[in-house]
């Protein structure tokens, strides 16, 4: 497959950013020479992507949690108290900032100070501005990246770049059509065109920003060939506007071996596809998700299921792990909370650290065919596209070619229908309107036919009901009651 997407002109881009700063307030103290300046000064080892390239060289997988507080102070204090486990720090943004509503982020702020804690699920980078949020910066020793769920991210990402944030998440597709009721994807693209320039901006001055679309999309049984084909395209158009460093994301299902065989076929294919297009100058690096879906509310329990992913993210190579908490059933976690996972998960990284997944004949298939679906999905939706990238992506979606299982937007089809197979591997029950060669489509079919008889029952929808509920309840296969 080769794209033609064009790089937005500097004149272009520049006269956005005009317009992108006067959203609001704090975007007049952006000041992009400045802040490349900054990051050039930053200690090797507080930038994202010099962390992420040494542990990937390495085959070392490094540990990230989720955290993000409304109150400055005590943000800085989370960061500080993770930071002691955590070899990357996040900066979770708040669900206002994530809509562009910064009016009421800034209610949220106040009603927080009035209470003495965080009303709000995140941080809101865009109402503190550059230089509070530069403070969190200088509070730690670890890299920090911004991760947030947000389709129109262009003000955060000028205002968390300029206060020297080193890595920011998302994606126009990965950000919009699991986040999303109706942002049009043209739009969200667009916007993050935008954010992807920004970043290749500073990255061609001298200051390298990590870019990571969210490979989970919505985290709720996301066959791998669907979540590895949309975040190669974010990685394209990512490389396509400057970007120099990508990690490219994927979120545990949970069968070790088609968890494992996805993580090594996204690296391998995703060097293969940027290389066929004549993007060289780069690193990738990648990154898994512990499992995104319900978790049992029995702490206990909930350790088994950050260890399994722990394992998994190990055993894979991945460069980086995600990690959960044992109060996912509960709601936000405590820092307590937050920390434990990230314990669990460092013990067992560490005792897997010299260990290899043994390259067996199964291991090889799976990523044979992960290979194999996505070259073909990428395919048709370039081919649709008439070989421009952004324009194959919305009339992808718009045709059910692209189609994300359980997604809000409305422009998702969510025709696809996934089910597990008797071992867990997740496969597909019925396509929808996504093209898959007839014998992958039939290989499918004869691994869930294999559970059906097992379980003496029919292929059906009911099986994929059984799965999303059965890790919280012990199991991995939804099987049904006896």
């Amino acid at each position: 497959m080769l794209i033609n997407d064009c790089k937005i002109s500097q004149t272009s881009f520049f006269q956005e950013r005009e317009e992108v700063l006067k959203t609001w307030s704090t975007g007049k103290d952006v000041n992009i020479d400045e802040a490349i300046e900054y990051h050039k000064n930053l200690p090797e080892g507080k930038i994202f992507s010099k962390v992420m390239k040494r542990a990937d060289d390495n085959s070392q997988t490094l540990i990230q949690p989720r955290a993000g507080v409304a109150l400055l102070g005590e943000h800085i204090q989370l960061l500080q108290y993770l930071q002691q486990e955590a070899d990357l720090l996040p900066t979770t943004i708040d669900a206002y900032t994530r809509q562009n509503q910064y009016i009421e982020a800034e209610k949220g702020i106040e009603k927080s100070k009035a209470a003495g804690r965080s009303l709000l699920n995140g941080f809101p980078a865009v109402n503190y501005g550059v230089l509070p949020c530069r403070n969190v910066i200088e509070s730690v020793s670890k890299p920090v990246q911004v991760r947030h769920g947000t389709p129109d991210a262009r003000l955060l990402a000028e205002i968390t770049l300029a206060s020297g944030f080193t890595s920011f998440e998302g994606g126009g597709i990965s950000y919009n059509i699991p986040y999303a009721k109706k942002v049009p994807l043209e739009k969200s693209i667009n916007d993050w065109n935008y954010v992807y320039r920004l970043a290749g901006f500073y990255s061609e001055n001298g200051a390298i920003i990590n870019i990571e679309p969210f490979g989970p999309l919505t985290g709720t049984l996301v066959p791998p060939f669907i979540s590895n084909t949309i975040a190669i395209i974010e990685g394209l158009l990512a490389l396509k506007q400057g970007v120099k460093s990508i990690t490219l994301g994927y979120g545990q299902l949970g069968n070790l071996i088609q968890d494992v065989a996805a993580i090594i076929s996204l690296k391998e294919l995703a060097n293969e596809i940027f290389k066929e297009n004549g993007l060289f100058d780069y690193e990738l690096t990648t990154v898994f998700h512990q499992w995104m879906g319900g978790f049992p509310d029995d702490e206990s329990r909930a350790f088994a299921v950050i260890s399994w992913g722990a394992a998994t993210a190990a055993l894979s190579k991945a460069t980086k792990v995600i990690v959960k908490t044992p109060h996912e059933a509960m709601g936000i976690p405590t820092k307590e909370a937050n920390l434990q996972g990230l314990k669990a998960t460092k013990q067992m990284v560490n005792m897997l650290s010299d260990q290899v997944m043994y390259q067996s004949d199964l291991l090889i298939h799976e990523i044979g065919m992960i290979k194999k679906e996505v070259r073909y999905l990428l395919n048709r939706v370039t081919e649709i596209g008439d070989g421009n990238l952004k324009d194959g992506v919305i009339r992808a979606f718009e045709a059910g070619i692209l189609d994300v299982p359980f997604a809000p937007s409305i422009y998702n089809k969510g025709k696809l229908i996934p089910v597990r197979d008797n071992d867990g591997a997740v496969r597909i029950l019925d396509p929808g309107f996504v093209p898959m060669e007839p014998e992958v489509l039939s290989y499918h079919k004869e691994k869930i036919e294999q559970r059906a008889r097992i379980e003496k029952r029919t292929p059906n929808y009911q099986m994929l009901v059984d799965d999303i509920y059965a890790i919280s309840k012990g199991r991995l296969v939804g099987r049904p009651r006896k």
